[in-house]
């Protein structure tokens, strides 16, 4: 993946008989999916255009071009699908994608470097920084609230952060 491209959903696998997928989408408007043209995989071998057909649990139904039968369907299991970044609208003010924050490095207020950010996590309570420790020393769960990161410069490629006492101890 390049920051050309960001994740906006997955195939968990198939819905009926008749070629159509379960679909996750990750979109802060879940039917939008379907709205940002062909959506790619990692690779960009194959791209598909997306047609919801239903919501149901976790996600939606939907129809793929070029998937006809239960069998093609469930080998599309796992894959996750792309669109290339310029589809997208422009986040908000204090918005940002998880790919824009990937790989940013991470200060604390008085500028002694914390770490990288490896992944953004949620599940379900809010956004969780996961930081690359600086030096290898593992990694570190920062929640991305305003209190805990309380500057994100894009332009700079950095996060200030004032992380709870002894988190990164």
């Amino acid at each position: 993946m390049t920051k050309d491209q960001v994740c906006v959903g997955a195939i968990a696998g198939s819905y009926g008989v008749k070629g159509e997928v379960r679909l996750k989408s990750f979109c802060a408007e879940p039917g939008a999916i379907a709205d940002y043209g062909p959506l790619a995989t990692e690779d960009g071998a194959r791209r598909f255009d997306v047609e919801l057909t239903g919501v149901i649990k976790n996600g939606f139904s939907a129809r793929l071009t070029g998937i006809s039968t239960k069998e093609a369907a469930d080998g599309l299991r796992g894959v996750a699908l792309f669109v290339s970044r310029d589809m997208l609208p422009d986040a908000g003010d204090d918005e940002y994608y998880h790919a824009d924050l990937i790989g940013l490095t991470v200060a604390d207020t008085g500028g002694t470097p914390l770490g990288r950010v490896k992944a953004v996590l949620n599940h379900g309570a809010g956004d969780i920084l996961e930081i690359d420790r600086a030096g290898g020393k593992g990694s570190v769960l920062l929640p991305f609230t305003l209190a805990a990161v309380p500057t994100v410069d894009l332009a700079g490629g950095r996060i200030v952060a004032d992380p709870p006492e002894g988190l990164f101890d």
